[in-house]
């Protein structure tokens, strides 16, 4: 099987975990697994993935319709004579799925993670669209929506029919998750928050469809942990200046392994402050996991932040229901089996 991912495995996250379960499962099935990045991992990342039935290759500009990319598949599927192709973060207007079939691919799947500007209305396609796109990816066994949310979109614009979509969600690392519950401490030392903080962490691309600015603007008295990198990092840092709160704000960069980093468990509230219509944010259930806030209410987020934060016992029990909603709804190893299920591989 190959698997083409148009992200650099840059850090132990989401994905890279994904990418390894998916490997132990075909692994366990008796199958090789391909997995195609659009650069090498970086040495920590390799580690994890160097499983005996798994082969690393790299497939520069794979997430945009590219004549090198195409080139650069082509050799891979001619080489390697596989029977599933599934791609993720690789655009649906591709040359990928015809590209398979004419190298007697059996089958070929699609992932949508794709999130939409702030505001979206997902609409029925133009009849010329939807003919196009019937026949660019007439080939496509399969589209795996990451939530419910996707599925509508996509379904909505009649692209393909209905009955080729499913959903299967994200999914997290239970296990790895509770082990970096242990030593928040040292997270906290290594970055310097002062002891006996309170900490509200975001993890986030640094770019303002994250809705990072809403976060500085509603910050209370606490501090504040922004992990993660992008283009307007110096924007939101300068930002934190101005407002007077840099001195309680930690801008972390890249934390190469967020669950097993102590990072979470270094937070005593965790926010996600997202602006566009987010395809996947994992999900908060009102008043049950977390709150919801509609999007730059900076006023509702400082009040529920400082309701959390004064309340030890809500914060345990929102936490507790979050545990068990992940295990129930978003545990990988369950998730992984239901799209290798969905393949219908034999030994």
């Amino acid at each position: 099987m190959v698997s083409v991912f148009g992200i650099s495995p840059y850090r132990i996250g989401a994905f890279e975990i994904f990418a390894l379960e998916l490997s132990q499962q075909l692994g366990e099935l008796g199958w090789h697994s391909l997995l195609c990045f659009l650069t090498p991992p970086p040495e920590p990342v390799r580690r994890v993935l160097d499983l005996p039935n798994v082969t690393i290759e790299v497939i520069e500009d794979a997430w945009r319709l590219s004549g090198k990319a195409t080139g650069q598949l082509y050799q891979i599927l001619k080489k390697c004579r596989p029977r599933i192709l599934h791609l993720y973060f690789t655009g649906f207007l591709s040359a990928y799925p015809w590209l398979a079939r004419f190298l007697h691919v059996e089958k070929v799947y699609f992932t949508d993670q794709s999130s939409q500007p702030e505001g979206f209305v997902p609409r029925r396609a133009p009849l010329w669209k939807r003919a196009a796109m019937r026949i660019i990816n007439g080939p496509l066994d399969g589209v795996i929506s990451v939530s419910e949310y996707g599925y509508r979109n996509f379904t909505a614009r009649d692209l393909l029919p209905q009955e080729r979509f499913h959903i299967i969600y994200n999914s997290v690392d239970i296990a790895r998750a509770k082990q970096g519950m242990a030593e928040g401490v040292q997270f906290r030392e290594r970055f310097h928050i002062p002891a006996g903080s309170m900490v509200v962490t975001q993890v986030s691309s640094m770019i303002p469809e994250k809705g990072i600015q809403d976060l500085l603007a509603a910050a209370p008295e606490a501090h504040f942990v922004l992990a993660g990198e992008g283009a307007h990092r110096q924007r939101f840092e300068q930002m934190a200046a101005d407002l007077g709160i840099a001195s309680h704000v930690t801008f972390t960069g890249v934390v190469q392994y967020p669950l097993a980093d102590d990072l979470y468990s270094a937070s005593d509230v965790v926010c996600q402050m997202s602006r566009w219509e987010e395809v996947f944010g994992y999900v908060i259930a009102d008043g049950g996991t977390g709150f919801l806030i509609d999007r730059g209410d900076t006023a509702a987020m400082a009040a529920k932040i400082l309701e959390l934060l004064r309340s030890p016992e809500q914060r345990r029990r929102m936490g507790e229901a979050g545990l068990r909603a992940a295990t129930a709804k978003f545990n990988h190893k369950t998730n992984v089996a239901q799209a290798i299920a969905l393949y219908k591989i034999t030994t």
